[in-house]
């Protein structure tokens, strides 16, 4: 049961932060290029975003919207509530990647000739990206933690589990020691690669 739950959770949870990814990069786009309107929306989302918590807004997804006549099921729900959350920290780990790359290479890259597109694609979206990397790294570990709420919304993942099992069982401790282990074996790798490409990164020079 712990091992279907793992899967779902760890499956739930890449989705969810490959659209945080995507949904960063474009916010701290809209800004840094600062896009009329899109820019004022990318602003309120993010204020939106890190000021209420996952589960409140897992609550609006998963009881708000059938109010209204929209029904999202509990992966949907799951999915649109992580990436939503996720959107926001992304874009901030973003942001401060672009912001550590000096103005002068922009000048250089325009004075060779470069778009201001070509610039940001192959000048500084990469050094930004590799200076961002702990942070991102951070915040995968981040949301993937925050996938223990998921079982508000019915959702059959780990804390779900546990909390089935304790009530079939009464097993409470043998339950939250095979959460806890789930969890570790879930995030040890993710923690253990978030550092080896740090340092990786470190000695090739990105970075600095």
């Amino acid at each position: 049961m712990y091992a279907e739950a793992a899967k779902l959770t760890l499956g739930i949870g890449l989705i969810g932060i490959l659209f945080s990814v995507v949904t960063g990069l474009f916010c701290v786009l809209v800004q840094h290029y600062r896009v009329p309107v899109l820019r004022q929306i990318a602003a309120v989302y993010k204020e939106l975003s890190r000021n209420t918590p996952l589960l409140v807004q897992l609550f609006f997804l998963y009881f708000g919207l059938p109010k209204i006549g929209i029904i999202i099921s509990s992966e949907a729900c799951a999915v649109i509530g992580l990436s939503f959350l996720g959107g926001s920290y992304m874009a901030e780990a973003f942001r401060s990647g672009l912001e550590a790359i000096d103005k002068i290479q922009v000048e250089s890259g325009l004075s060779i000739g470069l778009t201001h597109m070509q610039v940001m694609r192959y000048v500084i979206l990469p050094q930004a990206l590799s200076i961002s990397i702990p942070a991102l790294c951070a915040n995968v570990i981040f949301l993937i933690k925050e996938t223990s709420v998921f079982s508000a919304v019915a959702l059959a993942d780990l804390m779900y589990v546990a909390k089935d099992l304790i009530g079939l069982y009464y097993k409470t401790d043998e339950a939250l020691l095979m959460l806890v282990i789930a969890y570790l074996i879930l995030l040890l790798p993710v923690s253990i690669f978030a550092s080896w490409l740090e340092r990786r990164l470190r000695y090739a020079g990105f970075g600095n």
